[in-house]
């Protein structure tokens, strides 16, 4: 089984670099790249034609794409590689948004960002912060990928700090071939054990909030986030509690929930609401 997924995640890997091939590596190149012979590639790239994908080699170019491939394979082909190199689950709308955006590239910036996190390899991006402001190569120490929210994000050290990226953002992505410093898996777990929604980070901060009869029943099946305890009140009302790596993002979600949710510590977390639910009305006039 282990060979199999290997053949099919250098498959993928060969198909997410060859989109862009701006240095026009040939079969011989991927080889190297892959540590496998010259023959292994022909029949990898013979296997995803076969799959109706036109993938061959050329001369000058290397390897090449004749055609495009649809959206239907390349989602199935992301889910598929996600699933192998365990990077998170391949969420439906995170993939659909990320192919409609970026089609044949999305494969190559998730292959490529990929496989700097195995090799620890610095990458550079160039990033739309907001619409239609890019910044170009920007330097990125790539630790997971991950979904949340219905968007793809990437994990990452950016000049010494741990930042986030929507990978739906990014217009390009490049292996610059030289090493970052390795983080402890160990680490990289807990910066995820504290994510209420999607903030990944090492803050921690106590929570408790309790949620009116309502929401209770709706929030007692589902599961928020490893650290919760939920405790029941005699009225159906329940006081969730939790350690949390962000109060701005669980401000933003009372608020989103209005009525009936009712944080209770700390009171920093208290002020936040306010000044988000007062900021909303400022948008209002009676």
């Amino acid at each position: 089984m282990l060979s199999i997924q290997t053949n099919i995640k250098r498959k993928i890997e060969l198909l997410g670099m060859a989109i862009v091939n701006e240095a026009h590596l040939k079969d011989s190149d991927f080889a190297v790249i892959f540590g496998r012979d010259i023959p292994t590639i022909k029949r990898d790239m013979q296997e995803l034609r076969s799959e109706g994908i036109d993938i061959h080699s050329q001369k000058k170019t290397g390897i090449v794409l004749g055609s495009r491939v649809d959206a239907r394979t390349l989602k199935s082909l992301i889910a598929q590689y996600t699933g192998i190199c365990s990077a998170g689950a391949g969420m439906d709308k995170a993939t659909t948004l990320l192919v409609k955006k970026h089609r044949e590239t999305a494969l190559h910036v998730i292959v490529t960002l990929q496989r700097c996190i195995e090799g620890t390899i610095v990458a550079l991006i160039d990033y739309e912060k907001e619409a239609g402001e890019i910044e170009r190569a920007r330097e990125i120490w790539p630790l997971a990928l991950f979904s949340s929210e219905g968007y793809w994000r990437v994990l990452a050290v950016n000049e010494g700090r741990i930042k986030q990226y929507h990978l739906i953002k990014m217009v390009s992505v490049t292996s610059t071939g030289r090493r970052f410093r390795r983080i402890a898996q160990e680490d990289i777990d807990a910066m995820f054990r504290h994510s209420f929604r999607s903030w990944v980070g090492t803050e921690t901060h106590q929570i408790k909030i309790r949620l009116e009869r309502t929401w209770a029943e709706r929030l007692k099946p589902q599961q928020l986030m490893e650290s919760q305890v939920i405790n029941e009140n005699p009225d159906g009302s329940v006081i969730f509690e939790a350690t949390v790596n962000s109060l701005d993002e669980v401000a933003a979600w009372v608020v989103a929930h209005g009525k009936g949710v009712i944080v209770l510590e700390p009171p920093e977390l208290k002020r936040k609401v306010m000044a988000l639910a007062r900021g909303a009305l400022t948008n209002y006039t009676v």
